[in-house]
């Protein structure tokens, strides 16, 4: 990845642009509000007003918004669109779609399971560090959360090699000084795909370009018929084009907002505190696991200090299958990420071996995958029952309940 980029930069630009003085004035003159340069903060403050005081029922596979809080949020914010979609899902609201990606990437709400229902919940703790920050920290603070932290994979889709701030380096060019016009859908094709239309709706929130939007035709959606780069968003760009072309702010595991403060606290000096996300790291006790295939389940106790590979070997001894193949755990993690965490002999870490069970950052009611066999394919649903206290009598796995018979690993003509 180091060797792309530095390929992008020497092709793009081998002397890095840096800011002209009247950008520079720019920046250092404005002061941050509800309102400018972008309408970021007051259309958030919407979103998390919509959870209080419970919370929102979502979908059970990507947890994404359902469609009676989607029409009356739209109509709340400050750029509510037209869209004439009979069926329509939440990335048919670009804004409230961006907006979603912010709100699970700060880690200011998180998903809860109720039974079989997945609850968008917001998380005590993260909202009173939001509410303790000032205007210009909470906008440089959502401006992480979507060029560092933003996964696609939270809003369901798939996540490529370069993430948002990138995306947006490569739009940037690609509209001119007098703007880019989309005199029909057809034009506006290439652009919804890349860099998405949530991308250009968190564009506008940030103040960085404007959007004109025309009328929608029956069943096409979202209608955008011109892009304005804005003189801030230049500047901004400015200043995120070497950080973004040289990989530097390439996410990790563990989400920490402040990446960007060096770079525009000498423009914006109230940018002091960050974001304090909760529930990250090791936590202790004994972990209860459900796990299931097919109508057969085991319940399985282990202690948070023992590596997630005792965890694949004491499911198969539950199951009387082999050790003889690879395996792979995945779930989505607190921000809505997909983690996937793999046997000791495969390319890519994590590895299971060096993972332990207590910084799997899951919530009793969360689920994991756990994928054995990738020839035969055997998917155990495994679910995170309850974290119990410490208990020194419980020093290794135990199988805590046995249902049903265990599928058959390997079939057989004698089998018939």
């Amino acid at each position: 990845m180091e060797d792309l980029f530095a390929r992008l930069e020497r092709t793009l630009n081998p002397e890095l642009p840096s800011l002209t003085e009247s950008q520079q004035t720019l920046l250092q003159e404005l002061s941050i509000d509800e309102n400018q340069p972008g309408t970021i903060l007051r259309d958030f403050q919407t979103l998390i007003d919509s959870l209080q005081p419970n919370g929102v029922e979502v979908s059970s596979v990507n947890n994404l918004l359902p469609l009676k809080v989607l029409s009356e949020l739209n109509s709340c914010l400050s750029h509510p669109i037209e869209i004439k979609l009979k069926r329509p899902v939440q990335k048919s609201y670009p804004y409230i779609n961006g907006l979603y990606l912010l709100l699970r990437s700060s880690g200011i709400a998180q998903i809860r399971s109720q039974g079989k229902k997945q609850i968008l919940v917001l998380d005590a703790a993260t909202l009173q560090s939001w509410s303790n920050l000032n205007l210009t920290e909470r906008y440089f603070n959502l401006l992480e959360a979507w060029l560092i932290w933003g996964n696609n994979e939270i809003l369901g889709e798939h996540q490529d090699s370069f993430g948002n701030l990138f995306r947006c380096i490569q739009l940037w060019p690609r509209v001119p000084d007098k703007g880019l016009k989309s005199p029909k859908y057809e034009h506006q094709h290439d652009i919804s795909y890349y860099p998405g239309l949530h991308n250009f709706a968190l564009l506008e929130l940030f103040g960085l370009l404007s959007i004109k939007h025309g009328k929608p035709t029956e069943g096409k959606g979202w209608r955008i018929t011109s892009l304005q780069r804005l003189p801030f968003g230049d500047a901004m760009l400015q200043l995120l084009f070497p950080l973004g072309i040289r990989g530097e702010l390439q996410d990790e595991v563990n989400v920490t907002f402040g990446k960007l403060q060096s770079h525009f606290q000498p423009f914006f000096p109230e940018w002091e505190h960050n974001l304090l996300v909760s529930k990250q790291g090791f936590t202790d006790g004994i972990y209860i696991f459900k796990v299931s295939i097919s109508k057969a389940w085991r319940r399985i106790a282990i202690p948070a200090k023992k590596p997630l590979s005792w965890l694949a070997e004491t499911i198969l001894d539950a199951f009387d299958f082999d050790y003889d193949h690879l395996y792979e755990f995945s779930y989505k993690d607190y921000f809505g990420r997909i983690i996937k965490i793999g046997h000791a002999y495969m390319e890519t870490p994590p590895f299971a071996d060096q993972v332990q069970i207590g910084d799997v950052s899951l919530e009793p009611g969360g689920k994991m995958t756990y994928l054995y066999d990738f020839g035969d394919s055997w998917k155990f649903d495994v679910q995170l029952e309850a974290i119990n206290p410490p208990d020194n009598k419980i020093k290794k796995p135990k199988i805590l309940e046995v249902h049903g018979n265990a599928p058959q690993q390997y079939w057989s003509e004698d089998d018939e």
